[in-house]
């Protein structure tokens, strides 16, 4: 399912585990702040996760403070603080500032983690020409299974060249996920596949995934990138799982296109 809200000043909740997690397990939302603004999160059960997605602010918890600072996220690279129940965060703008939250149940304690432009795992994907070009992106992690295994959860974000596609060659995973879409112009958009239904995708919308493919595009001239959150399941968690669609496995082949050029 896709949705997006209209955004004001504050918290803007999208899923809330308490009436409706859309078959997530987490909450999510996107957190606005102005020049002065403070907001803490002190959860007594979830984890959380704090996304800054531009902006100037100030990240305070468990005695620790980093001033972190990213005019977009299709220049510059990420901060991202994951930490345990019971650890107040508190945030403080000193610009325009806009952060992707997340948050799941976790009754782990660890060490929180402040995840940095220089510790983000980048793979850059599609850049040998395979397919013609078409599936060009950054994929860009910030914790999962193999650096976090303590936490319930895995988050990162894609940099989607225009006209690109990604998530591509189409695949799945039984564990949910959830993108959260941004466009260098708000006019922005693209097109999202989830659940067998097939969605146009626009700035600050939220797609939630929770079976079948999930490719995705972005539309000629407009730059997107977005966040990847996904919830391992109990017992199973998501191990960089990713399970070809049988009928479009000959796209990974070197020479997938030549036959187009060929004769």
């Amino acid at each position: 399912m896709y949705f997006t809200k209209e955004i004001t000043r504050g918290y803007n909740p999208y899923i809330d585990r308490s009436e409706d997690d859309r078959g997530t397990q987490m909450n999510i939302g996107l957190l606005v702040l102005e020049p002065g603004d403070t907001y803490t999160f002190d959860e007594p059960d979830n984890e959380t996760a704090v996304l800054l997605f531009e902006g100037k602010v100030l990240f305070r918890w468990a005695g620790k403070e980093v001033l972190a600072q990213r005019p977009d996220c299709f220049r510059y690279e990420a901060y991202c603080l994951l930490a345990p129940r019971r650890v107040k965060i508190e945030l403080t703008a000193l610009s325009h500032s806009e952060l992707y939250i997340q948050q799941t149940d976790n009754d782990r304690d660890y060490e929180p983690v402040m995840y940095t432009p220089d510790t983000v795992q980048t793979q850059h994907a599609g850049d040998h020409g395979e397919l013609m070009g078409c599936m060009r992106r950054e994929i860009k992690t910030f914790f999962d299974y193999d650096n976090a295994p303590f936490s319930n959860m895995v988050l990162g974000e894609v940099l989607n060249y225009p006209g690109k596609w990604f998530s591509y060659p189409p695949h799945y995973h039984p564990q949910p996920e959830v993108y959260f879409y941004r466009f260098d112009y708000p006019q922005g958009f693209g097109v999202g596949f989830a659940n067998g239904e097939v969605h146009k995708t626009s700035h600050n919308g939220c797609l939630v995934i929770n079976e079948g493919m999930h490719s995705q595009g972005a539309a000629p001239g407009y730059a997107m990138c977005y966040s990847w959150g996904i919830r391992h399941l109990p017992g199973d968690p998501w191990l960089k799982t990713r399970i070809d669609e049988k009928e479009h496995e000959w796209l990974w082949k070197a020479d997938a296109n030549e036959h187009i050029f060929q004769g």
